[in-house]
């Protein structure tokens, strides 16, 4: 473990944080292209702090000059995302040539996303989604011990044969934070309204919504809603369920909940019936989507249109689309 200057060693929060610190400055030298001077005042730190960042993102390969094309053409594309859409954090990954639907870069960009919010050495509270992206993000996570923080989870994750996602995230995340987690032990779709009205009066099931809204943070996937569905390949919504969701015109779907082009979630078929958290408008809250692929596209784009999200997590091809006037 580093160091400080008095011999002392500093602990993983301040690790972190000088790093963290670190990468702005070397960003804000190599690449925006500013003076130490500069730098010294857009970090509120000294001229000497300033380039002590700057080498240290050098010497700790914060830096790598081999990427500096596509990284500077991700972090344009980032900018230009977050001005149309008026994001209060935007990362976009370089899209793998191999690859076009992977989610390793964006579940890495992720994980650093959520450590550096797990750091914090105030309590917060996160909310999470499911699906494989977050699972992939959380996957990433180094081992940490934060049990002053809370997780939360915004769906069910029960199927209608009663068994549970493997891409459960709440879960997983607990065990590696030691974090207090609270689940919704309820399956993603009830049979009827009436069974779904019982089961959210549930006590401890209003006690996870309460804390779910008011969440400092909340993670969540965004899925397209065709025959690739993840609720549907994954068994959560049947063929006809899907397909009444689609006539309805529902383009995309988050934490179970269909929405429509301009992100308007329906009032139909199981969106009726659902226990998960109920989709709102971003207002001022933190809520950050994942998603990378042409097939997710529409679903991203009516998201960010709805203002359901308030940031995004993608790769270079799908911000490239996102942006097109098509």
């Amino acid at each position: 473990m580093a160091r400080r200057p008095n011999g002392k060693k500093r602990t993983e929060q301040e690790e972190g944080s000088r790093l963290d610190d670190a990468a702005r400055a070397g960003w804000l030298y190599y690449i925006e292209g500013n003076t130490q001077n500069e730098i010294a005042r857009a970090l509120n730190v000294s001229r000497p702090t300033a380039q002590r960042l700057v080498s240290l993102a050098l010497s700790e390969r914060l830096i790598t000059f081999r990427l500096d094309h596509p990284i500077a053409a991700c972090m344009e594309l980032s900018r230009r995302l977050a001005d149309k859409f008026e994001l209060a954090h935007c990362d976009v990954v370089p899209t793998d040539p191999g690859n076009k639907t992977s989610v390793a870069g964006v579940a890495g960009s992720l994980a650093g996303f959520l450590e550096q919010k797990l750091i914090a050495a105030s309590p917060i509270i996160i909310a999470l989604g499911t699906g494989r992206t977050l699972r992939a993000a959380v996957d990433q996570i180094r081992p940490i011990k934060v049990p002053h923080h809370q997780l939360v989870s915004l769906v069910g994750n029960i199927a209608p044969d009663g068994s549970a996602s493997f891409f459960d995230t709440l879960t997983r995340l607990a065990d590696l934070t030691q974090a207090r987690h609270y689940p919704i032990p309820l399956p993603l779709v009830a049979t009827t309204r009436a069974e779904r009205d019982l089961l959210l009066s549930i006590e401890p099931v209003r006690h996870v919504y309460a804390l779910a809204e008011r969440a400092d943070v909340t993670v969540i996937g965004i899925g397209q809603m065709d025959m690739e569905a993840q609720a549907f390949v994954d068994g959560f919504l049947s063929k006809e369920q899907l397909l009444e969701l689609m006539r309805a015109g529902a383009v995309g779907e988050i934490i179970g909940r269909a929405y429509d082009a301009d992100g308007h979630p329906l009032e139909v078929g199981t969106n009726r019936l659902l226990t998960s958290v109920p989709l709102n408008a971003a207002d001022g809250r933190l809520v950050v989507g994942a998603a990378v692929g042409p097939a997710k596209v529409k679903a991203i784009r009516a998201a960010l249109r709805g203002r359901l999200i308030s940031g995004l997590v993608t790769d270079e091809a799908t911000a490239t689309a996102l942006l097109s006037t098509h």
